[in-house]
């Protein structure tokens, strides 16, 4: 079909029909595309106007292209949030219907670097516990997490019961986050990552660094969240002021 009757810019008319033709089932996550040949034949296009409209199809984090093996359709995130939100990782897995676990890499004491004294600067730290996990969602990988907690918080041998960090420095230091200061990097290829969360090499990753504040502003965590990009999405409430 022909969708030169429409009057807009063609590179935006061939958005929408593969858009529609991904969300109708034509094709289906994870499926390669026809080939550009093939896509600009039956869309009535140029090649160059098909690729203006996949290359804004993958910023827009719908399609993936790989040099040399073609175009393919990206799954859609299974959790989206609002990064306004404060949510530990298990109310967002386990909002979304699924069940929350996870598996622990390694949990030990290490002495806190200067800069990590600072991002807990209205305590004397010197120690923290760094907890090392996966989070998953139905038992599939989801979610790399570090977390550093000021040792005299947390009980160490009580890390493996309980998998929220919330949760159990509220039960164990009366401690309760009201709040994060985020940072959010997007993360290429990490080999030791890549392989914890079965990742494909050219899946990004999104990286939530964040240090948790209580009600009183005392720093109490900090968590560097590696997030699937293909299983969680975030997005913020912007207002005009």
């Amino acid at each position: 079909m022909s969708i030169r009757t429409d009057s807009r810019h063609l590179y935006l008319q061939v958005i929408d029909e593969i858009t529609r033709d991904i969300g109708n089932g034509t094709y289906s996550e994870n499926e390669k595309l026809p080939s550009e040949y093939q896509l600009s034949k039956r869309l009535g296009v140029s090649r160059a106007t098909l690729r203006e409209a996949l290359r804004i199809l993958e910023e827009d984090n719908i399609v993936t292209r790989r040099h040399g093996v073609g175009t393919f359709v990206n799954s859609k995130p299974i959790f989206s949030s609002g990064i306004e939100e404060l949510k530990s990782v298990t109310q967002m897995i386990e909002q979304s219907g699924k069940i929350a676990g996870s598996q622990y890499l390694s949990t030990e004491l290490v002495e806190a670097t200067d800069e990590e004294k600072a991002k807990f600067s209205s305590q004397n730290v010197d120690t923290l516990a760094k907890i090392e996990r996966v989070r998953t969602a139905d038992n599939n990988p989801v979610v790399f997490c570090i977390d550093k907690v000021p040792a005299k918080l947390i009980p160490l041998h009580r890390v493996h019961e309980e998998d929220s960090i919330f949760e159990l420095l509220e039960e164990y230091a009366n401690k309760r986050i009201s709040y994060a200061v985020t940072y959010i990097e997007p993360i290429s290829y990490h080999d030791r990552i890549f392989s914890i969360l079965n990742c494909a090499p050219d899946l990004s990753l999104l990286l939530l660094k964040q240090v948790h504040y209580t009600s009183e502003d005392e720093a109490v965590l900090y968590s560097a969240n590696y997030f699937r990009s293909d299983v969680f999405s975030f997005h913020v409430l912007r207002k005009r002021v």
